[in-house]
């Protein structure tokens, strides 16, 4: 296993927004930038967190085109845990324990875009210094993203995988592997939740607090935002909660990225219309459905690609996070924005850059060095390098030093 003794370089960003008093109590929002790696491949197709080493702090982890790789907190030192042992390109990766051995495991998608879409989970050896193994799940063509969600109410995850398109006479294949006993030597036999969309670009899933009771998933396509349930008997639905962009073509209608959030007592999705759009929007409800306020915070982007819903001042209701990966037309570079409610029903927002030029590719917002804050961290395309934005204090700005960590 590889690993790099390059030092992070951190500084700080202080954005210029101070939160109005009627809305907010919190302080205005300053984050200290850490280069995690300037330059990890040609392309950082997603990142994640994950604690790979077990002393309870998230790790970064990361994915290029033939590299997967985590990045050790506090001093963020790099480890490949494999290179070159599935077909290029990696393109999505998700966390979670395969073999019930108590730690992390990682699930991965390659072979993008479209050389057989190959599922495989990787696990350690006896300890973090020796290779990782490579297993087999199975392979979908176009496998774009997967995440870890009960969507059949068992009790134990299952791999949720979305391919970006479907074959000649049907949508995409949305498929859930339910985790073999024995899942480094047994055949994993996905159950199908639906054929209905189309240029499926990411999912989310929301939990349910019932035990044994299925989540329900949350899937950006060019159907616009759908929402996937499980019935009692077994059978999954399909119900549109919003058509997204309009278009007279169908590769410029609906949606592209989904996240859920909340926004006081009202539920947020957050989106990029259409796929790789140039819009942010929001939906404000008290119920998932089609009744949703559509809200549009942005309409500038150009290939937009990442967001997270997440409430970085702790005042109780979500900010937007949002990227995009290429320049716009007048030569704005690619970048990252934060965008806070200027009113308490949400219909006014403001925005604020947080990082540019990053052609952000994937974000996650997480919790890294356990101050109770919110932080960002992103993985960019052209760019090719993985960042990350630690929630300062004014406490913290005080005592922080610029320059290497």
């Amino acid at each position: 296993m590889h690993r790099s003794n390059a030092l992070a370089i951190s500084f700080l960003i202080t954005l210029p927004w101070v939160l109005p008093t009627e809305y907010s109590s919190a302080e205005p929002l300053n984050f200290k930038k850490i280069v995690v790696d300037p330059n990890l491949g040609k392309v950082c197709y997603a990142v994640t967190a994950a604690d790979v080493d077990g002393d309870n702090r998230l790790d970064v982890v990361a994915i290029s085109e033939r590299e997967a790789m985590w990045y050790q907190n506090p001093d963020w030192k790099k480890h490949v845990m494999i290179s070159d042992a599935v077909t290029k390109d990696h393109v999505c990766i998700t966390a979670g324990d395969i073999n019930k051995d108590g730690k992390v495991d990682f699930a991965l998608g390659a072979g993008w875009p479209k050389s057989g879409g190959e599922i495989f989970w990787i696990n350690r050896g006896k300890s973090l210094q020796e290779p990782w193994t490579v297993h087999p799940i199975g392979a979908e063509a176009w496998t774009h993203r997967m995440r870890f969600a009960d969507v059949l109410g068992t009790g134990r995850d299952q791999i949720i995988v979305t391919p970006l398109n479907g074959d000649a006479n049907s949508g995409i294949r949305l498929l859930a592997y339910p985790i073999p006993d024995q899942p480094a030597t047994a055949n994993w036999t996905p159950k199908i939740m639906a054929r209905s969309l189309n240029r499926a670009h990411n999912h989310w899933h929301i939990p349910n607090n019932k035990p044994n009771q299925p989540e329900d998933t949350l899937v950006a396509s060019q159907e616009g935002l759908s929402l996937v349930q499980r019935a009692a008997d077994g059978s999954f639905s399909v119900t549109g909660i919003s058509k997204g962009a309009a278009s007279e073509q169908p590769t410029q209608q609906g949606s592209g990225e989904v996240k859920k959030g909340k926004f006081g007592h009202q539920i947020m999705l957050a989106t990029i219309e259409p796929m790789h759009g140039n819009q942010v929007v929001i939906y404000l409800g008290k119920v998932l459905n089609d009744k949703m306020q559509r809200i549009v915070l942005d309409e500038s982007f150009a290939q937009g690609h990442a967001i997270w819903c997440a409430d970085l001042d702790g005042d109780g209701k979500d900010e937007v996070v949002a990227a995009h990966r290429q320049p716009k037309a007048d030569g704005t570079p690619p970048g990252i924005y934060l965008y806070h409610a200027a009113d308490e029903n949400g219909e006014r927002w403001e925005r604020t850059q947080l990082d540019a030029p990053m052609a952000c590719e994937d974000l996650w917002c997480d919790d890294f060095n356990g101050d109770g804050r919110v932080d960002i961290l992103a993985g960019g395309r052209a760019t090719h390098d993985v960042n990350l934005y630690l929630n300062q204090t004014s406490t913290e700005i005080d005592g922080t030093n610029s320059g290497s960590n």
